[in-house]
């Protein structure tokens, strides 16, 4: 069973689905860029998706959408700094010490000033490509670290994103960059690996990631799958391509993949919805773990009466 430690003496067990909630503090983020820019308001927000059932809260500073531009250290910092120390005071006020706040971001200066901030877990889409100190500020701060794979950058990742062998390509880019992290003295049990669908990949190419997760599962780190709200979804379920979709358009597609997800073995989920995406683990998780409780008994004898 794998348990994330964290620097402040909690820990988050990874022993059934967790609902990781979204919550970026940008003007541009693709869905929600702009909803929670103030702290107060970011805050409250992340305060009702732990009373949904989130286990983690992720905050960031910098959209990763597609064509995105990058947004310096300082001015990351700005944004998220407050928002963390306030949400964790009042997380630990109403009694939800145990739902941990993750950092977004590529940067170690960020990092580190969100950990000071309340912060737990550093969440890398650059997976330690953008800042070699990232890796040995996790080690120094017993900091679990989530690794994602991104061909290119967010600026650049759409652009005719092409592989030989996606699946195979994106497991060994994260085997190799978890190896790293371990060699700079990243704890084994505190990594976490993320195929980031969507980041650089076609909808061909994120369905056949999506088909294939337990070769992801099977690499032997936890996995987290983020797929809420993204644009291949609208795609799939045939809504009109000419405007974001509103969150209740695609939030049954969203939920789909989570139920996915639950029955290959993934650890955890990033979600917009924290709610119906709570629900959609809790229920396939159930399922799953009623089916092995029957294959347990299957072998027990069994009284036949006439």
């Amino acid at each position: 069973m794998n348990i994330l430690r964290f620097e402040n003496g909690r820990s988050l067990t990874l022993d059934r689905p967790r609902i990781m909630g979204i919550l970026n503090v940008t003007p541009d983020s693709f869905s929600d860029g702009g909803s929670w820019t103030d702290p107060g308001v970011a805050t409250a927000h992340g305060l009702q998706m732990a009373r949904e059932g989130a286990n983690i809260i992720d905050i960031g500073g910098e959209s990763t959408r597609p064509g995105s531009q990058r947004i310096n250290a300082d001015e990351q910092i700005l944004r998220v700094e407050t928002t963390i120390k306030q949400l964790r005071d009042q997380l630990d006020l109403y009694n939800f010490e145990s739902v941990a706040i993750s950092i977004d971001t590529t940067l170690g200066a960020v990092a580190a000033a969100a950990l000071n901030a309340g912060a737990s877990i550093i969440n890398d889409v650059s997976a330690g490509r953008d800042d070699d100190q990232l890796f040995e500020l996790a080690a120094s701060r017993s900091a679990p670290m989530i690794l994602m794979h991104m061909r290119g950058t967010p600026m650049t990742m759409q652009e005719n994103p092409q592989y030989n062998d996606v699946v195979d390509e994106v497991a060994k880019f994260l085997l190799d960059r978890a190896v790293r992290a371990q060699a700079a003295g990243v704890n084994r049990d505190q990594i976490m690996i993320d195929p980031g669908i969507g980041f650089g990949k076609t909808e061909v190419q994120n369905l056949a990631l999506l088909a294939k997760l337990r070769h992801f599962v099977a690499i032997g780190y936890p996995v987290l799958l983020g797929t809420s709200r993204k644009r291949f979804l609208r795609s799939l379920t045939k809504l009109p391509q000419g405007q974001a979709p509103q969150p209740e358009e695609i939030m049954g597609a969203t939920c789909s993949t989570t139920s996915l997800g639950v029955a290959a073995g993934i650890a955890m989920f990033r979600v917009h919805d924290v709610l119906p995406n709570r629900q959609a683990a809790d229920v396939a998780w159930a399922v799953q773990d009623s089916g092995k409780n029957h294959l347990n008994s299957a072998n027990d004898p069994v009284e036949c009466r006439p």
